[in-house]
C-alpha cells in the first residue's frame, strides 16, 4: 500500500492511526500542502480532489479517510476499528462525524486561507474563528461522551475505534492552536489513553518522514 499524506493534515492522521493499529505495511509519500503540492502533476493526476490523505492498495485508489479507514477494517477487520453490533457501529460512526463533518471543515487549510486572503480576516481573527469551532465542536462530544454508559477507557468501550482514530488528530491541532481544553475533561481523558498506546505516537506528526523541525 501506498499512502499519500501531509504530517500536519488530521484527515491523514486518522487513516496514519488506523494503519498503525492494523500493523499494515505501507509507503509513505509527503504532499506538502502548504507548498500547494496537491496542485501540481504528478499528485493532481492520481488525486481528482487533490487533497489528502489517499490511499492505494495495488490497483486501487481511495479518498477520504473515513471512507478508507472502513475500507481497511472490512478487507482486514482486526483489529477493529467498528464494532460488531449495529447499534455500536452507529455510535461510533456518529462520534466521528461529529468531528469530521462539524469541526473539520470548519477549520481546514483551505478554510483558512480563504477567510485571511479573500475576505481580509487578520491573523487575530482567523485565530478566533478556529478556536470557536473547535472549543464548541469539542463540547457537544464532551456532553456525549460523559453522559453515555458506552465510553469506555476509548470513546466506545476498552478497544480503540473509528471515533479515536477521528478525536486524537482534532486534539492535536486544538493544542496547536491553543484552543480551550479545560471544560472537556472526558475528551482529554480519552485522548490520553489514546496517546498511551504505541500506534497512535506512531502515528503522530512529529513521526511522520516529512514532519519539519
Amino acid at each position: 500500500m501506498d499512502l499519500y499524506s501531509y504530517f500536519r493534515s488530521s484527515a491523514s492522521f486518522r487513516v496514519r492511526i488506523a494503519l498503525a493499529l492494523k500493523g499494515l505495511p505501507h509507503d509513505y509519500h509527503g504532499v506538502h500542502l502548504v507548498r500547494n503540492e496537491q496542485l501540481d502533476a504528478p499528485y493532481a493526476e492520481i488525486s481528482p480532489q487533490r487533497l489528502v490523505p489517499l490511499l492505494k492498495d495495488g490497483d486501487a485508489t481511495l479518498s477520504q479517510s473515513l471512507a478508507i479507514i472502513e475500507y481497511l477494517d472490512e478487507v482486514h477487520p482486526e483489529p477493529a476499528l467498528l464494532p460488531r453490533d449495529p447499534l455500536g457501529r452507529a455510535r461510533v460512526r456518529s462520534l466521528a462525524l461529529d468531528i469530521a463533518c462539524e469541526i473539520h471543515p470548519l477549520n481546514n487549510l483551505r478554510v483558512l486561507r480563504y477567510l485571511v486572503k479573500e475576505l481580509g480576516a487578520s491573523e487575530d481573527a482567523k485565530n478566533a474563528w478556529y478556536r470557536h469551532w473547535v472549543e464548541s465542536g469539542l463540547e457537544v462530544v464532551e456532553r456525549r461522551l460523559a453522559a453515555d454508559a458506552a465510553t469506555g477507557t476509548f470513546c466506545h468501550g476498552d478497544t480503540p475505534t473509528l471515533a479515536d482514530c477521528v478525536l486524537v488528530p482534532q486534539i492535536f491541532n486544538a493544542q496547536r492552536f491553543h484552543c480551550r481544553l479545560d471544560h472537556v475533561p472526558t475528551v482529554m481523558r480519552v485522548f490520553e489513553a489514546c496517546m498511551a498506546r504505541p500506534a497512535f505516537q506512531a502515528a503522530q506528526p512529529s513521526s511522520c518522514p516529512d514532519a519539519e523541525a
